[in-house]
Parts: structure tokens; sequence; C-alpha cells
């Protein structure tokens, strides 16, 4: 089985919808999901989300399931270096989350305090348990941390989704601390992340991620990826995003 982690087009937050080169990457990303023979489609509830998956859908006169629990991850929390509000729990500066090293650590990285005071982890299971559902219904047990697979498939599902939820859903399938996951790895808008199953012994699946943050339907287009998730790649630069 594939499942394709689809990040939403260029956003446009304050109409939680898309900007206007968000919706020429919606187009361009259509072009390449028509072909790829997907079984069944699933959609976080926001808009930019479920615009961005709307121009595949009209092509093929499908529907998306809509998954609330494929929302933007969404706790705040009280960021070390932030003290006069909230800030999202996955967006830390390198000198301070890079000091703790049960962020390093899959089974513990939930248990710093700043985490634990808004039960961080509590969100993480709630996304988490129902990914694994609906994984069972295709045929994929979770079993520690390999699936047993009860129907053998080479279905594809296609999840809209945002960045900050699909490295929940990758750390989760990968055994890896998301904070790595937030602050090491960064998916362009539009991009398509692809993880297959590999059953090396009856009954026994392990997810293996084959390709990430594929954006080639923007450059098959002469389109630059745009620059939403990342920051400045130089500290003078005035034009890129410091915060």
């Amino acid at each position: 089985m594939e499942l394709l982690i689809i990040r939403h087009g260029d956003p446009d937050y304050k109409i939680d919808s898309l900007t206007k080169k968000g919706w020429k990457e919606a187009e361009y990303l259509s072009e390449k999901l028509v072909k790829m023979d997907i079984q069944d489609f699933y959609v976080s509830p926001l808009g930019r989300a479920r615009d961005t998956a709307s121009c595949t859908l009209k092509k093929l006169n499908r529907e998306a399931v809509v998954c609330p629990w494929l929302r933007e991850f969404s706790p705040r929390i009280n960021r070390p270096d932030v003290t006069e509000k909230k800030m999202i729990s996955w967006d830390w500066l390198p000198q301070d989350w890079t000091k703790n090293p049960e962020f390093y650590d899959y089974d513990n990285w939930w248990k710093a305090p700043v985490f634990q005071e808004e039960d961080v982890k509590a969100e993480y299971d709630w996304v988490t348990e129902n990914f694994d559902k609906l994984l069972k219904e295709h045929g994929y047990v979770r079993e520690e941390n390999y699936y047993r697979v009860e129907r053998a498939n080479k279905d594809k599902l296609a999840f809209f989704c945002h960045f900050g939820l699909g490295c929940v859903l990758l750390s989760h399938l990968l055994h890896i601390s998301p904070m790595i996951l937030w602050h090491h790895f960064v998916a362009a808008p539009s991009s398509v992340t692809s993880v297959i199953t590999e059953e090396r012994r009856e009954g026994i699946a392990l997810f293996r991620m084959r390709s990430y943050g594929d954006v080639s339907h923007l450059y098959a287009k002469g389109e630059e990826p745009a620059f939403a998730a990342r920051f400045c790649e130089t500290f003078d630069d005035p034009f890129q995003r410091h915060d």
C-alpha cells in the first residue's frame, strides 16, 4: 500500500484558502495525481487543504472523506522565548529545543514540561489512533512498531493535510520524534510525500518513505516552490522571514 501525504498549496491564512500562486500549485498538482490511480482520498476540514484537493477531485469526479484529525496540529504552548502569548507547539528556535535530549527520543519527546502543561501528547494520540483506525480499515493493523497484514493490497491513499500534521503522521509510521521532523524537514506547499509498505515476511509490514516533499509537478511547469514553512537561509536576508 502507498500513502501520499500532501501538503496544501501556498496558503492565504487570513481567509483559510490559497493564494493565487497556491491555486496554480493545486492545479499543477492535480495533473500529477489524476494519473496515479488513487483509490481513496482523505482531507483536512480546513479550507486551504480542501481547496487544494478540489482541483484533483473535480477532474476525477470524486469526493474526499473529511477527517477532523487531519487538521493542522493545533496545541499551543508557552515557547521559551515568547512569554506574551502561546505559540504553535512545533515551531521553536534551535537554541532552545536542541538543548533538551528528550526531544530527540520518540518515546520521551512529549514529556517535556512545556508539552505536558498543554497535554500535547493527547492530541498526538488522537491523531495517530484515528490514523491507525483508518489503516486497519484498509487491511493493516498496528502492532507495536510494525503493521500486521490482514489484507495485503497495493492501494494508493491520498491525505490532503498540513506540514505540522504530516510530520505527526510520519513520526508515527517511522518511529521518529516529531520534533526532528518539524525542525529538520520542510515540505513545500503542494508537495507530495510517498510512504510505501514492505512485506518481507508474510503478514508483517513496515512503512518506508520513498520520497519526501516532492514538488516535481511544479518544476515541470517552471513554477518555483513557495517559501511557506521555511525561514531565512541567512540572517541578513531582509526578504525571507525570520519568525
